[in-house]
């Protein structure tokens, strides 16, 4: 069974969560929280395998609450945590990652999108515990499956920075990066627009990784490139949200 901790300062957003985790089969709710330093203190006590954490708390922020959940010195390593959180801006989700969040969900969102990252997390869990010697593919595979919330089934804000919608990563590409670049392409007006070098620039990325997911966003009918042409050489690809 996989134990959650629930982190929400709204009583009532924290009831629906747990609802929904509660749901799921292979989960518990092991513990409520509405502040940082209770979440803390309830992972110290409780020992849950998962937070669900809103990065908006009253006290300390959640991007801090994962910090330490994350950092040195936690019991057996800390717990996972998969961000709920109505934060849409490149920086909290570029934050998010580099802190460890396995994944990352945008409020509002339909009940049904928590429930399968859930599921998700539960897959990979088993695969991770399921390793011994594994081999190089068999690595890409495990890695290349996880990160921060970019639902494959819709049911996400349809303007929040997670839109690969029914349509799969193409090979290569993660759920984590793919959530930074739309944070980050959904950051600029859309009558602008921005090249694969500004978004590097601004997500951290290579312009190379950077092209591949505004190109696949373009696939996917959520964003529109356009053509900017100059006085010499090729005309520069912008892309913009949709």
């Amino acid at each position: 069974m996989i134990r959650v901790l629930v982190v929400d300062d709204d009583f009532m957003v924290a009831r629906l969560h747990s609802t929904l985790v509660g749901r799921v089969p292979g989960f518990e709710v092991a513990g409520v929280a509405h502040s940082g330093a209770e979440a803390l203190s309830l992972v110290r006590a409780l020992a849950p395998d998962l937070v669900l954490l809103d990065l908006y708390l009253p006290d300390v922020s959640g991007l801090e609450v994962l910090r330490r959940l994350r950092g040195d010195g936690v019991p057996g390593g800390g717990p996972d945590v998969l961000v709920v959180t109505a934060a849409r801006d490149a920086a909290s989700v570029r934050a998010a990652r580099h802190g460890g969040a396995v994944q990352y969900v945008v409020k509002p969102f339909e009940g049904r999108l928590l429930t399968e990252r859930l599921e998700r997390y539960a897959q990979e869990r088993r695969e991770f515990e399921a390793l011994t010697a594994p081999g190089q593919e068999e690595l890409d595979r495990v890695f290349s499956g996880g990160g921060t919330g970019t639902p494959q089934g819709g049911g996400a804000a349809p303007d929040g920075p997670v839109t690969t919608r029914s349509r799969p990563l193409p090979k290569g590409l993660t759920e984590q990066t793919a959530a930074l670049v739309r944070a980050t392409l959904d950051a600029v007006p859309p009558e602008l627009g921005l090249s694969a070098s500004e978004c590097a620039g601004r997500s951290g990325l290579s312009r190379v990784s950077a092209r591949r997911y505004l190109e696949h966003f373009v696939a996917t009918g959520t964003a529109r490139v356009t053509l900017r042409y100059g006085t010499t050489g090729r005309p520069e690809r912008r892309y913009h949200p949709l």
